[in-house]
């Protein structure tokens, strides 16, 4: 018996969108994408994708609608703008929020959309473009239940792993969690690895013997090579995880909490950015420990 699958419409085609709505296409769902730079879902359409000219076209016949775009205002339009997904959705349907935006925005956005009888779930991911493209992100899911049985046949195609946390922003509250231990262990990688550099060590091999013991990380197994080499390709924007950490110093100072760490490495990330480097993987955060081997001279 041939399994029936929901139609999906999947806004938002960057590094992390276009792998996961490649998986979604080859996983049989029926696609429609829509992407701002229209060159994006080329690719999507040439495999079977259908194109869509906006957004409201492309969620008009979808029962479920992927946003996966860079931050709370680009979402906002997405949905809200003239030609945006509430211009044409169904009643019944759900979006599905992979983005990290703010809680509060989640919150927001879930309200507007529940006035027209749409669902909505706010589930940003973890895990890289490497998790994109190989369907093993980290899903962290806020909002009801019912509505996470529906999507996870879809998000099943696209992470490893799902959590629920509960209600609509609980999802967007542990990605701020998530960046802030990115931002210790990238700085701290960054770090040792200076030190290790100063005294002449063999880098490869002191990475390698630190990797199974209580120094290891994803970012010391993933990212310690183009650390050593000072070459970024991207896997993860380092100003999308700038942006990210200024939620999570936002998130944190609404609840009280002080994150001395994490607003050092913001200041370091804006001078990174200043200089010209916030197209480059976050593990470019190296360049300040390292800055002879850089192009820029980042400290004065």
């Amino acid at each position: 018996m041939t399994r029936s699958f929901p139609a999906v419409a999947f806004l938002g085609l960057g590094a992390l969108g276009a792998p996961m709505a490649e998986r979604v296409l080859a996983a049989g769902f029926p696609l429609t994408v829509h992407n701002r730079t229209r060159a994006a879902d080329e690719q999507l359409a040439s495999s079977g994708a259908t194109r869509a000219a906006t957004a409201a076209e492309a969620a008009a016949a979808a029962e479920l609608i992927a946003v996966c775009v860079s931050d709370d205002t680009a979402v906002e339009e997405v949905l809200f703008a003239p030609a945006g997904v509430a211009e044409s959705v169904t009643s019944g349907s759900l979006v599905i929020d992979f983005s990290t935006i703010a809680a509060a925005t989640s919150q927001r956005l879930a309200a507007r959309l529940g006035e027209l009888g749409v669902g909505y779930l706010d589930a940003p991911v973890t895990g890289g473009t490497e998790g994109a493209r190989a369907g093993t992100l980290s899903l962290l899911v806020g909002g009801a239940s019912d509505q996470l049985e529906r999507a996870r046949p879809l998000m099943e195609v696209v992470g490893g792993r799902i959590s629920h946390f509960g209600p609509v922003g609980s999802g967007q509250q542990v990605k701020a969690v998530n960046q802030i231990l990115v931002a210790g262990s990238y700085a701290a990688l960054a770090e040792g690895l200076a030190l290790a550099r100063a005294l002449g060590l063999p880098l490869q091999q002191v990475c390698a013997a630190l990797e199974g013991g209580a120094a290891g990380s994803w970012a010391l197994q993933h990212r310690a090579g183009q650390m050593i080499e000072n070459t970024y390709p991207l896997g993860f924007r380092l100003a999308l995880h700038r942006k990210d950490l200024a939620i999570a110093l936002e998130t944190a100072s609404m609840a009280g909490v002080t994150l001395p760490i994490s607003t050092s490495v913001a200041g370091i990330e804006d001078a990174l950015i200043a200089a010209g480097h916030g197209d480059e993987d976050v593990s470019a955060l190296a360049r300040w420990f390292q800055p002879d081997l850089g192009p820029d001279t980042l400290r004065g």
